[in-house]
């Protein structure tokens, strides 16, 4: 999948990421969610997009250190690189000792059109990353240089990033409560389940809002509910 189309990445983006786990744990998918990984700040925009990856490895003195004349220019090339409506996705072992990126590397991602960034490590200047207005997720805040405890090694191999294996392509979804990754050839179906539950459980809450009993309503749905739901869909959704 090269691009995503505008109705999908709404749904995605609408559903969210607790909706789309409990549709991919039905399909037997159940490493899909990243761990240790939140929005830099919790008001940010959701995130949809194709994953690029970029990874790391430990970086050693002679190859990156203060007076090393070999450093890898992988991480700029990133950058320049990532396509729009893509996220950069940065394997960085886990390790947040030292930034995986800076506002001005991920201004230039958002100036690109690019979708989001994501790494395991930590972003520095995240008041910059926030002004950028790009969804970015990471471990923890870093202030060190990336050469301090990272060498940029490759792009656009299968990575693993959050403890979940993430391949170029993959979709990329957001929010303030995860990141996960959907395998491009299932996205449609998924998001298309997806919404159906997402928009029951939106009558539901307003339900149990009322004074209505979860029993047969969540997480099973008896044909009373089931009926009550469509009545209310028939009506056109009146709270």
């Amino acid at each position: 999948m090269t691009e995503i189309s505008r109705d999908l990445r709404e749904v995605l983006a609408r559903v969210g990421t607790s909706t789309l786990t409990g549709v991919l744990n039905r399909r037997g998918l159940k490493s899909m969610t990243l761990y240790d990984v939140s929005p830099v700040r919790p008001e940010q925009p959701p995130l949809v997009g194709i994953a690029y990856t970029m990874r790391f490895i430990p970086s050693r003195e002679d190859k990156d250190g203060p007076q090393s004349t070999n450093r890898s220019t992988i991480q700029p090339q990133a950058m320049e690189e990532c396509p729009p409506g893509h996220v950069l996705m940065i394997d960085s072992r886990g390790d947040s000792r030292a930034a995986s990126a800076g506002d001005l590397y991920i201004g230039r991602l958002k100036a690109r059109g690019a979708a989001g960034i994501v790494t395991d490590g930590g972003f520095r200047d995240t008041n910059g990353v926030f002004r950028t207005g790009l969804p970015a997720y990471h471990r923890r805040a870093s202030s060190p240089p990336s050469p301090i405890a990272h060498r940029p090694i490759d792009l656009q191999l299968p990575i693993a990033c959050g403890g979940v294996a993430v391949y170029p392509g993959d979709i990329v979804v957001g929010d303030r409560d995860a990141v996960l990754v959907i395998p491009p050839d299932i996205v449609q179906a998924v998001a298309e389940e997806a919404l159906k539950n997402f928009e029951y459980e939106e009558w539901a809450e307003l339900e149990v809002a009322k004074g209505r009993s979860l029993k047969g309503l969540f997480p099973a749905r008896s044909e009373q509910a089931n009926a009550d739901y469509e009545a209310w869909k028939k009506a056109g959704g009146k709270k």
